[in-house]
């Protein structure tokens, strides 16, 4: 990254393109929206040859060594996951998080976690496991006292899934703040040895490998510094300008960070903070209800989350853009840095409950159009299919519409056991490669004879779709056609989903033809990234992009390269999956093949 000493002294939300090298040797590429680093910090970043030493030794890091040497780079932890918190005026909000948390539990089946206050003190619990068996026993939830809270849900991830590294994270000085955050960090590292500097106030301890405790330290530095300011500079009264000190420390925060982050926290002297990154990657929805003192708020990463407990959509958070809910109830704003949205695109094919609007984007509407536009493609294709079936869940929207614009019937074939847990998040390629036997299950009633259409939202590693096509052709199929809703996932999600390693893609330098063989189906058809691209606009037209990296390899914060995504597979939880191989699954007398 190589920033001009002009660069360096623009203001927080004054953004330009700027040339960045993202690494030591590689091309230099024109960054959208890219901000100066702030001004303490500018005789770090502005020395290129000292920024080559860094980058060297980031290198020199990423070997693993065995039996001692040098220290192993570790991989920041990418994630999935789910936040919420709560503003209200009377009563606990313990309850209504809990019932958040389980309209998002789609998001997150590793931990759990929640934090509460009357603004006098704060009740923490975080652990591993569901929602309700982290948070079901009575005596807990009547503890979690408080009108105002924040609740998290994470996937398995990289490195650690110690109920220490479950969010929230919390640190005490400045104010006492808690924090949340979904998304992924990409330039931990650098961060790290900054908060380890002296730098940084207080050369700040970390506990754990997350990137989202050096997110919380960052700006709890920043609510240091600005305060600093004040009293160094106008002489002002600092409790009367803590709101201040946050949105301040949000515009410098926003200028070191690089990668994707929704975030919420608990700022005591302040209230309930959120906060979302300049191009909005992953989501933040911002929802109210009336209540008998004035207007309660809820933000959380999708508003399925809101009907449960009575809160109603008012907007996404913007990217750039902080919100906070003060102490006393008052919504206050400010453009921390310009935005530029460039939503997810995987979001609304995977991620996303079809319930959700996410960036004025209806999910349920997105995945019909995703329909319409991959039944035109099967229709040139000229298969002869009898029934279209969806993969259960995520691709009934889309199977539906397939089979409406193809006037063809719509069968549900596939049961699926509601008590197995979502397999692309499971941590261990073998218990996905197992738990999908128990996960669904074929119907000879609606397979007996038929050409068959299966439609799935994406085929990731493969795993999965192998068996299921085995399991149809069991169950009496006479042919299998498998469409997916996604393209074929090619590169390492960076910004908070696990797909770390390009060899765990089953599209992985194959072939649609070779995939097609692997998988052991008559045909297969990926969606466009072009008819992602239109879906969305269509829907939003003021949205001009998304971020499709997994699909494109088009990172859009512009700091992503080959170096750092072989340090990516060197690291964390994809070293130590299994390279795709062949495995026998079902019965020995007809071996069945899937790729890990």
């Amino acid at each position: 990254m190589m920033l001009s000493s002009k660069n360096l002294t623009r203001g927080c939300v004054q953004r330009r393109s700027l040339e960045v090298a993202a690494r030591a040797g590689t091309t230099v590429r024109s960054v959208r929206g890219a901000m100066p680093p702030p001004s303490h910090l500018a005789s770090s970043f502005s020395n290129a040859s000292a920024l080559k030493g860094k980058i060297a030794l980031g290198n020199a890091r990423m070997p693993r060594m065995v039996g001692g040497g040098a220290k192993a780079y570790k991989r920041v932890t990418p994630r999935m996951c789910g936040i919420i918190g709560i503003f209200k005026y009377e009563g606990n909000a313990n309850v209504e998080l809990y019932e958040g948390l389980l309209m998002l539990q789609h998001r997150g089946q590793d931990s759990a976690g929640m934090v509460t206050t009357d603004w006098a003190r704060f009740k923490e619990y975080k652990e591993n496991g569901l929602v309700k068996d982290v948070f079901g026993k009575q005596e807990l939830m009547d503890s979690m006292k408080g009108h105002c809270g924040i609740a998290h849900v994470r996937y398995p991830t990289a490195g650690s899934s110690s109920a220490q590294e479950a969010q929230p994270f919390f640190v005490n000085s400045p104010l006492g703040i808690y924090l949340i955050h979904n998304g992924n960090l990409t330039n931990t590292e650098e961060l790290r040895d900054l908060l380890n500097s002296s730098r940084s106030f207080f050369n700040r301890h970390l506990r754990t490998e997350s990137d989202s405790e050096v997110l919380l330290n960052i700006l709890a530095d920043e609510v240091h510094r600005a305060h600093q300011r004040c009293l160094q500079t106008t002489g002002c009264d600092p409790n009367k300008n803590k709101i201040n000190f946050v949105f301040e420390a949000g515009e410098m925060t926003m200028r070191l960070l690089k990668g994707a982050y929704s975030c919420l926290a608990l700022v005591k002297g302040v209230g309930l903070v959120a906060f979302r990154d300049p191009h909005g990657i992953r989501p933040l929805v911002l929802g109210k209800r009336a209540g008998a003192q004035g207007d309660e708020w809820c933000v959380a990463s999708e508003d399925c989350a809101f009907g449960p407990i009575g809160f109603e959509r008012v907007r996404d958070v913007q990217p750039g853009e902080m919100v906070i809910i003060t102490e006393e109830g008052k919504l206050v704003s400010r453009q921390c840095a310009q935005g530029t949205p460039v939503p997810c695109i995987f979001e609304y094919i995977y991620l996303a409950r079809p319930d959700s609007v996410l960036n004025g984007i209806p999910v349920y509407n997105f995945q019909l159009k995703l329909g319409t536009a991959l039944a035109n493609r099967i229709r040139a294709k000229g298969w002869d299919v009898d029934i279209v079936c969806p993969v259960p869940d995520g691709s009934r929207p889309a199977a539906i519409q397939i089979a409406a614009e193809l006037g063809l019937p719509y069968r549900e074939g596939l049961v699926k056991n509601r008590y197995v847990g979502r397999t692309f998040i499971m941590p261990d390629q073998r218990l996905r490669e197992m738990s999908v036997r128990r996960k669904l299950n074929a119907m000879p009633a609606v397979f007996e004879g038929k050409s068959v259409l299966l439609i799935d939202d994406s085929i990731v590693r493969g795993t999965t779709m192998t068996q299921i096509v085995d399991m149809v052709r069991r169950a009496g199929a006479r042919k299998v056609y498998l469409a997916s809703a996604s393209p074929p996932v090619v590169y390492p999600n960076v910004y908070g989903v696990d797909m770390p390693s390009r060899k765990e893609f089953v599209a992985n330098g194959l072939t649609i033809d070779q995939v097609c063989t692997l998988l052991k189906a008559d045909g297969l058809i990926y969606q466009e990234v072009d008819d992602l691209m239109t879906a969305g606009r269509e829907l939003n037209p003021d949205i001009k992009d998304f971020d499709a990296s997994c699909f494109t390899g088009q990172y859009i914060t512009g700091d992503i390269d080959e170096a750092y995504l072989q340090k990516l597979e060197m690291s964390g939880r994809g070293a130590s999956r299994r390279a795709p191989q062949k495995v026998s699954l079902i019965n020995n007398d007809r071996a069945m093949v899937a790729t890990s």
